[in-house]
């Protein structure tokens, strides 16, 4: 294993009624004052909000609501947040929600301490020195951000899908109670099957070393996902599926997983920033996309790894056969596996190459990723 460090200093709650603890946690930060952000009204119509906000009153804690956050969030919420934060002078801010919730979070609290304007952090122009203390409330889970620095919000002016990462942007608390998860639907379920599998894969495949510790953990998480997923399509109620499904999530982006590998990028989340970012398509779904293209282009450069995965996933031989497998298996569970499914036609591809060679250039893969493979990727997903 190459030498690391692996640091996580978030706190998970996780089950039924941790949702109650909320006010506690914020007072022992000595929190006063809460900016809520929440995204539909969901958590209104289920209570939570009113558990929420008596947990919080219990502790007198005031709150300032916050809602109308979208899926793949955009920079404009994220400017109104800021502003309403500043103008309340909250000292924390609270995500009630999932995954895109938590990102606008992540960049409301950096944006609040920042002198100019929140995006010079994605672009580069700034870094994130500091940010409010931020804790969650997880709705569904997918992204893996209730326990990493990380955000990802999509510039609605410029069609830019960029992402932050910083030590100050762990959230302090984060509760994950899986029945609050109970009222997701069948679609969102499956996007978010789709966007675990490519949080792990990405180092499984493109890293330079992999040893075999975090490649079993991978292949165990992903096993996970396949069948929690399965036995929450046939049940929807089923609480055990439910929070492994939840924990798998977690587990995924925490850092875990890819301690003691090296060499490692994200291409596929290069790919799929630009397919939300030009055609608001839900992040897993274009992720059930790029993934199975993009291990097609890329198998040759790892055929060992793929055979490994071909194995211990789906117990076929070959890195083909395991390639077929995965996206079989997407198909079966109903997220979409080709770009037509997303309203994305062959004449969208060239503007989608471009948008991308923005990302690449990010992520820091650009020499690998030009414009003829990002194409040449994309056909695969016709």
């Amino acid at each position: 294993m190459e030498n690391f460090t692996f640091f996580n200093p978030t706190k998970i709650e996780f089950g039924t009624g941790k949702e109650q603890l909320i006010g506690p946690h914020l007072a022992e930060h000595s929190i006063r004052k809460v900016l809520l952000c929440y995204g539909s009204e969901r958590i209104k119509r289920e209570g939570l909000f009113d558990v929420v906000s008596q947990s919080l009153a219990g502790k007198g804690i005031e709150l300032v609501e916050f809602g109308g956050i979208v899926s793949n969030p955009v920079l404009s919420k994220v400017r109104e947040g800021i502003a309403l934060a500043r103008a309340h002078q909250v000292d924390a801010i609270l995500s009630v929600g999932g995954g895109s919730v938590l990102d606008s979070v992540k960049a409301i609290a950096a944006g609040v301490l920042y002198d100019g304007d929140v995006w010079d952090l994605f672009v580069g122009k700034a870094r994130v020195e500091s940010a409010l203390p931020l804790f969650a409330i997880l709705t569904l889970a997918a992204t893996g951000s209730e326990m990493n620095p990380s955000a990802v919000v999509t510039n609605d002016e410029t069609q830019e899908k960029f992402f932050i990462s910083a030590a100050p942007l762990f959230p302090k608390v984060s509760i994950v109670n899986p029945a609050l998860m109970q009222g997701v639907s069948r679609d969102y379920l499956v996007y978010s099957a789709s966007d675990v599998i490519a949080h792990l894969i990405e180092s499984y495949f493109t890293a330079t070393v992999h040893p075999t510790l975090p490649s079993r953990l991978v292949e165990s998480l992903i096993n996970t996902v396949i069948e929690t997923t399965e036995a929450l399509l046939a049940d929807p109620a089923d609480y055990d599926a439910r929070s492994q499904f939840a924990w798998a999530a977690t587990l995924a982006l925490n850092g875990l997983t890819y301690s003691g590998a090296a060499g490692f990028s994200y291409p596929n989340h290069a790919i799929e920033h630009s397919l939300s970012a030009l055609f608001n398509v839900p992040h897993g779904a274009g992720l059930s996309v790029v993934v199975p293209a993009w291990m097609k282009w890329f198998r040759e450069r790892n055929p060992a790894q793929f055979e490994r995965f071909a194995r211990n996933v789906f117990g076929v031989e070959s890195g083909e056969q395991g390639i077929a497998a995965l996206q079989a298996w997407y198909d079966k569970i109903g997220t979409p596996t080709c770009l037509s499914q997303l309203g994305i036609k062959e004449t969208d591809l060239a503007a989608i190459v471009e948008n991308v060679q923005k990302n690449v250039r990010i992520f820091g893969i650009a020499e690998t990723y030009t414009p003829d493979v990002v194409m040449a990727v994309l056909k695969n997903a016709l």
